[in-house]
């Protein structure tokens, strides 16, 4: 029997071998022939260049200070690497016109002079989009850049701020092409295939997942989910590799209570992912969020297309610990080509820290073993509202026991920058290889993801992939959970066991603030004889800001009037309070509900300017989501000069 089973392995390692080739691809084959990329990385060291902050602080680009290697008399350079390697990935949120030059090889003269900013735009046409893009705030560049000896990046600026270049270096006995802006017919058809691959976010794109001219398989089921139970969707005895999964409808996945786990088994062994199933896809606090390249949420249905090579077999299924019943429709693309003897093991980790960890990053994975981490997904909930501090935290990556890359702030890991910020990291968007998974402030919250292909971080020995929460010491604490995604030669040291039922639910804020100085949207204020200004002002011994509601007489339709949208995350009965500046000439106000009055009015009147502290209006019952609420100035004081509400802040505040 041994015998046979060791004709039967070998058999299927040929086979294997015969449709995926031998050998990892480098450079841009890389970014289409994702069939590749269980293969292990044949990269001697990982590694990226970029402006952190050296001392440990929080400026990491701001200044420009740590923003270069050296300066030299042509300019600053940023990167000086060895080959052969191949830069991956170069990423900022502070692209200017000045020029970037790429030396390779020890050349004098560059090779590739481009502005900056149009290394991203798509104008340069070795730089073609999607393989390059902006959002959210960051813009990144994934044209693989290879080089033979060396490269020298540099920038002829007086000053570059935030940047990040990620590369790989390879052993002397690899083979590896310099970068030609003027590429071959063969770079041509691997940079449109890669172009025509990032322009399918959300598709099927199982064709980029099966080995060549395998033959995919397509399993269909509808499977009946009772309370508590675990339910097969899928079972093979034959070696091959799951080439897709699509589950639907993907709102009956949704939720809080994360009490959906998808459970995928190999070769018999223990599950290689045991994954609340929502956040496997890319959910954030319960709701899908993402639309990657790989894995997402296209409509109603959640997809996942990373290859999933097995020696013997597979089983998939869906674990439920729910109180109810749920219906499921699944799809899995498969192919009967067996793991290769190169081929890691696919395998996903769902950690969470809540709180984390004083003093100690968040960490998304240590582990030890030989693979390459592919991609990570990353929700954050502060535990105070209306602050997102903690994303002030520099990701870290040590591998094989060396610190080998060092980021720049939270939203830069994830091609990002500036959150918080209007028409940047303030929304929720998807690109193909990373996002943002939403950025609500007023519940402390954001999250992002990013997919590593060229760039995948390669180990031999170990990994520790990790993200501060705060921009120096790791002081603030929060509430993260994350999935990491890896290729591992075995199972992986970390524990692939999520925590108990109760140990996973959603975390909604019971208590929510709404900054009106800041970006709190607005339904509605006075239609006539009124005005609605952004003011700062010295108040007492601070500085405060605030929005200033000024009104004469009446409104058209009767007492002038200001109604903020409040976001809430949970239905239920919430006490409304606001925080205003107390002083001479300020109003009654009152909280109104359907045209009635919900309770008393609060009379605002101070001699002097005081912040009046919070001053409870009443209480309403809130849906989940958006709910505009109506404060109304229902007169003055006799002694008051004007009617006016200088409003600082809506707080809403959830009745247990």
């Amino acid at each position: 029997m041994n015998s046979l089973r060791c004709i039967v392995l070998g058999l299927s390692a040929w086979l294997a071998t015969v449709f995926c080739g031998v050998g990892a691809p480098v450079g841009l084959e890389e970014l289409h022939r994702l069939d590749r990329l269980p293969v292990f990385k044949t990269a001697v060291k990982i590694g990226a260049v970029s402006s952190y902050d050296r001392t440990g602080g929080n400026d990491d680009g701001f200044s420009g200070k740590y923003s270069f290697v050296r300066k030299d008399p042509e300019g600053l350079v940023l990167a000086d690497l060895k080959g052969p390697g191949v830069i991956y990935r170069v990423w900022t949120p502070t692209p200017t016109d000045d020029v970037m030059e790429f030396l390779f090889d020890g050349e004098s003269k560059p090779r590739v002079e481009v502005k900056f900013c149009d290394l991203f735009l798509g104008q340069h046409p070795a730089f073609p989009r999607p393989l390059v893009g902006f959002g959210v705030g960051g813009y990144y560049c994934y044209v693989p850049m290879p080089f033979a000896k060396s490269c020298l990046v540099r920038m002829r600026a007086p000053k570059v701020q935030f940047y990040q270049i990620n590369y790989a270096l390879y052993g002397p006995e690899t083979s590896v092409a310099t970068f030609d802006p003027q590429p071959t017919a063969a770079d041509l058809s691997h940079r449109d295939k890669a172009c025509a691959l990032f322009s399918r976010a959300g598709m099927d794109i199982s064709s980029f997942i099966a080995p060549p001219n395998a033959k995919v398989q397509l399993s269909r089921s509808t499977v009946a989910i009772p309370p508590g139970s675990t339910q097969r969707v899928f079972a093979t005895e034959t070696g091959g590799r799951l080439v897709g999964l699509r589950f639907s409808p993907a709102s009956v996945m949704a939720g809080k209570a994360r009490d959906l786990l998808l459970k995928i088994t190999f070769d018999g062994e223990e599950p290689a992912v045991l994954c609340p199933l929502g956040d496997f896809f890319g959910y954030a606090w319960g709701q899908p969020a993402m639309q990657s390249l790989l894995v997402g949420t296209t409509g109603e249905t959640n997809y996942c297309y990373f290859p999933m090579p097995f020696d013997r077999s597979a089983v998939v299924e869906v674990v439920s610990e729910r109180a109810a019943a749920a219906e499921l429709r699944a799809e899995v693309l498969h192919a009967a080509v067996p793991r290769a003897a190169d081929e890691g093991q696919f395998y996903a980790l769902w950690r969470r820290e809540n709180p984390t960890k004083p003093g100690e990053p968040f960490t998304f994975i240590e582990t030890a073993g030989r693979g390459h981490l592919v991609g990570v997904v990353l929700q954050s909930q502060g535990l105070e509202s209306g602050k997102t501090l903690f994303f002030e935290g520099d990701d870290q990556t040590t591998i094989d026991g060396e610190l080998v890359i060092h980021g720049t702030g939270s939203e830069d890991f994830f091609n990002g920058g500036w959150y918080d910020v209007p028409d940047r990291w303030e929304k929720r968007l998807s690109f193909p290889l990373s996002g943002c998974l939403g950025y609500l402030k007023h519940l402390g919250r954001t999250g992002a993801y990013r997919l590593f292909l060229g760039d995948a971080y390669s180990f031999r020995q170990n990994l520790r992939q990790t993200i501060e929460h705060s921009g120096e010491k790791n002081d603030i604490p929060t509430d993260y959970c994350a999935v990491s995604y890896l290729y591992s030669e075995r199972r992986p040291t970390a524990n692939l066991t999520p925590p108990p039922l109760e140990a996973r639910r959603v975390v909604d804020p019971r208590e929510v603030g709404f900054p009106m100085w800041w970006q709190t949207p607005l339904h509605a204020w006075s239609f006539g004889n009124a005005s609605l200004t952004r003011k700062k002002e010295r108040v007492g011994k601070e500085d405060v800001q605030f929005l200033s509601l000024r009104g004469a007489g009446h409104d058209w339709f009767g007492p002038h009037f200001l109604s903020p949208t409040c976001d809430v995350p949970a239905a239920g009965r919430y006490s409304i309070y606001i925080e205003a500046v107390k002083g001479p000439a300020q109003a009654r106000v009152q909280l109104f509900q359907n045209e009635n009055p919900v309770a008393e009015a609060v009379d605002l009147f101070a001699e002097t300017p005081a912040k009046s502290g919070r001053v409870l209006l009443g209480q309403l019952d809130l849906a989940e989501g958006k709910n505009n609420l109506m404060l109304k100035l229902v007169g003055k004081n006799e002694k008051s000069s004007a009617l006016g509400l200088d409003l600082i802040s809506v707080i809403c505040v959830k009745e247990q």
